[in-house]
């Protein structure tokens, strides 16, 4: 199970315009729905509601006839007006029940985690996002790590599967399986590298990169 997490200030340059961000989240968008991605998880904390609306509308829109499923970063609201698949809570966020009240059937329930007492206040949700695992570019040098073995704990505890979160790379993927993940959740694992562009937009063609990581997965759990 692979999501994206968006974060269109680290796709494209600092000082880009609006239209050239959102032109730049689209692409990473479609790049991620033809790949085969699970999940797109529209993470954009600073908008306002309308900004975010404008976005998740556009984004849903750009990947409509594909397997892939968006949910939005905590704003339920936004989740259900905009057409979105689900919603993706914060640790701090209402819980589950009372999300699963509000939305539609069917709707996705997603959980970040951090520790095993916030997966048994959880229960109900449909997957979870457990880290910071490693260290990361999004979070500061003095983040709480969850480890390998924090990741392995919230796998038992949990009764859905767990995505990994946080410093996730590729030569990390087979020690992220092997601690019981079931897939990852990522930022910069699905950009090119920064500078790689001459246009300065971040986005890639992804089908080599999740054809990689599913082999990778698949691999471990094969092994006896």
């Amino acid at each position: 199970m692979l999501c994206l997490v968006t974060d269109r200030r680290r796709l494209v340059a600092p000082g880009a315009h609006d239209r050239e961000t959102t032109r730049c989240l689209l692409a990473q968008a479609r790049h991620a729905a033809h790949a085969g991605v699970d999940l797109i998880q529209v993470r954009e904390r600073d908008l306002e509601a309308a900004a975010l609306a404008a976005l998740v509308t556009a984004i849903v829109d750009a990947v409509r006839s594909t397997p892939v499923r968006v949910v939005v970063n905590d704003r339920l609201d936004v989740a259900v007006a905009c057409g979105a698949h689900g919603v993706h809570l914060r640790a701090d966020s209402l819980p589950v029940t009372a999300a699963r009240r509000l939305a539609p059937p069917s709707f996705l329930i997603g959980r970040s985690v951090h520790r095993i007492e916030e997966v048994k206040a959880a229960a109900g949700a449909d997957y979870f996002v457990a880290g910071t695992v490693f260290r990361s570019e999004s979070k500061p040098d003095d983040h709480a790590l969850l480890g390998l073995d924090g990741l392995r704990a919230v796998v038992r505890a949990a009764d859905a599967p767990v995505l990994a979160i946080g410093g996730v790379t590729m030569d990390r993927l087979a020690a992220v399986s092997a601690a019981g993940a079931a897939g990852v959740a990522a930022i910069g694992l699905f950009m090119d590298a920064e500078g790689a562009r001459p246009d300065s937009c971040r986005a890639r063609e992804l089908d080599g990169l999740v054809a990689r990581a599913r082999s990778l997965f698949d691999s471990v759990n094969a092994r006896p």
